[in-house]
Protein backbone atom coordinates (compact mmCIF):
# COMPACT_ATOMS: atom_id res chain seq x y z
CA UNK A 1 0.00 0.00 0.00
CA UNK A 2 1.49 3.51 -0.96
CA UNK A 3 0.79 7.02 0.75
CA UNK A 4 1.34 10.44 0.04
CA UNK A 5 1.50 13.05 1.95
CA UNK A 6 0.21 16.77 0.88
CA UNK A 7 1.08 19.63 3.29
CA UNK A 8 -2.10 21.52 4.06
CA UNK A 9 -0.03 24.66 4.34
CA UNK A 10 -1.31 27.39 1.15
CA UNK A 11 1.77 26.25 -1.56
CA UNK A 12 0.60 22.52 -1.38
CA UNK A 13 -3.01 22.94 -1.58
CA UNK A 14 -3.06 23.56 -5.26
CA UNK A 15 -1.74 19.65 -5.59
CA UNK A 16 -4.48 18.64 -3.73
CA UNK A 17 -6.80 17.80 -6.89
CA UNK A 18 -4.29 15.98 -8.59
CA UNK A 19 -3.93 13.72 -6.22
CA UNK A 20 -7.00 13.27 -4.74
CA UNK A 21 -8.93 11.99 -7.56
CA UNK A 22 -6.17 8.88 -7.55
CA UNK A 23 -6.78 8.31 -3.68
CA UNK A 24 -8.28 5.52 -1.96
CA UNK A 25 -9.19 7.56 1.09
CA UNK A 26 -8.21 11.08 2.75
CA UNK A 27 -6.51 10.85 5.82
CA UNK A 28 -6.86 14.90 7.58
CA UNK A 29 -4.57 15.92 10.47
CA UNK A 30 -5.53 18.94 12.39
CA UNK A 31 -4.12 20.33 15.64
CA UNK A 32 -6.71 20.19 18.07
CA UNK A 33 -4.79 22.79 20.06
CA UNK A 34 -4.55 25.75 17.51
CA UNK A 35 -7.91 27.00 17.64
CA UNK A 36 -7.33 29.89 15.67
CA UNK A 37 -6.47 27.94 12.41
CA UNK A 38 -9.26 25.74 12.51
CA UNK A 39 -11.60 27.55 10.61
CA UNK A 40 -9.44 27.27 7.95
CA UNK A 41 -9.10 23.64 8.37
CA UNK A 42 -12.47 23.11 8.23
CA UNK A 43 -12.58 25.69 5.12
CA UNK A 44 -9.87 23.57 3.70
CA UNK A 45 -11.28 20.47 4.63
CA UNK A 46 -14.81 20.90 2.93
CA UNK A 47 -13.27 21.78 -0.20
CA UNK A 48 -11.40 18.72 -0.46
CA UNK A 49 -14.29 16.31 0.01
CA UNK A 50 -16.62 18.04 -2.02
CA UNK A 51 -14.29 17.00 -5.09
CA UNK A 52 -15.52 13.39 -4.30
CA UNK A 53 -18.69 12.71 -1.92
CA UNK A 54 -17.92 8.87 -1.25
CA UNK A 55 -14.41 9.44 -0.27
CA UNK A 56 -13.68 7.41 3.12
CA UNK A 57 -12.19 10.23 5.43
CA UNK A 58 -10.21 9.45 8.36
CA UNK A 59 -9.67 12.46 10.74
CA UNK A 60 -6.97 12.96 13.22
CA UNK A 61 -7.39 15.54 15.91
CA UNK A 62 -3.49 15.77 17.02
CA UNK A 63 -2.34 17.10 20.13
CA UNK A 64 -4.81 15.49 22.27
CA UNK A 65 -2.70 15.48 25.59
CA UNK A 66 -2.31 19.23 25.69
CA UNK A 67 -4.39 21.12 28.43
CA UNK A 68 -5.16 23.55 25.67
CA UNK A 69 -6.38 20.80 23.10
CA UNK A 70 -10.26 21.07 21.96
CA UNK A 71 -12.04 17.93 23.12
CA UNK A 72 -12.87 15.88 20.33
CA UNK A 73 -16.86 16.74 20.25
CA UNK A 74 -15.57 20.05 19.89
CA UNK A 75 -12.51 19.37 16.68
CA UNK A 76 -16.01 17.12 15.34
CA UNK A 77 -18.16 20.70 15.89
CA UNK A 78 -15.88 22.82 14.62
CA UNK A 79 -14.92 21.20 11.78
CA UNK A 80 -18.73 20.65 10.61
CA UNK A 81 -18.19 16.85 10.20
CA UNK A 82 -21.61 16.45 10.61
CA UNK A 83 -21.91 17.66 7.10
CA UNK A 84 -19.26 15.72 5.12
CA UNK A 85 -22.98 13.65 3.98
CA UNK A 86 -24.36 10.91 4.85
CA UNK A 87 -22.85 8.46 1.94
CA UNK A 88 -19.15 8.85 3.41
CA UNK A 89 -17.56 6.28 5.83
CA UNK A 90 -16.02 8.87 8.03
CA UNK A 91 -13.51 8.61 11.34
CA UNK A 92 -12.51 10.85 13.50
CA UNK A 93 -9.62 10.06 16.44
CA UNK A 94 -7.88 11.62 19.19
CA UNK A 95 -4.26 11.69 18.66
CA UNK A 96 -1.19 12.84 20.73
CA UNK A 97 2.59 11.62 20.08
CA UNK A 98 4.13 10.47 23.23
CA UNK A 99 7.50 12.27 24.67
CA UNK A 100 9.97 9.61 23.28
CA UNK A 101 7.92 8.27 20.39
CA UNK A 102 8.74 4.66 21.15
CA UNK A 103 5.34 3.72 22.33
CA UNK A 104 2.64 3.52 20.02
CA UNK A 105 -1.14 4.77 21.64
CA UNK A 106 -3.91 2.13 20.74
CA UNK A 107 -5.70 4.34 19.38
CA UNK A 108 -3.05 4.73 16.56
CA UNK A 109 -2.84 1.09 15.98
CA UNK A 110 -6.82 0.85 15.69
CA UNK A 111 -6.21 3.85 13.26
CA UNK A 112 -3.54 2.04 11.34
CA UNK A 113 -6.18 -1.29 11.20
CA UNK A 114 -9.42 0.80 9.82
CA UNK A 115 -6.96 2.89 7.30
CA UNK A 116 -5.52 -0.64 6.18
CA UNK A 117 -9.12 -2.33 6.36
CA UNK A 118 -10.66 0.75 4.42
CA UNK A 119 -8.06 0.91 1.63
CA UNK A 120 -8.33 -3.23 1.03
CA UNK A 121 -12.29 -2.36 0.79
CA UNK A 122 -11.94 -0.12 -1.77
CA UNK A 123 -8.93 -1.68 -4.43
Amino acid sequence: MEFLEIGGSEPFRSYSDTYLSKGLLLIFVVDSADHRRLPEAKKYLHQLISANPVLPLVVFANKQDLETAYHITDIHEALALSEVGNDRKMFLFGTHVTKNGSEIPSTMQDAKDLIAQLAADVQ
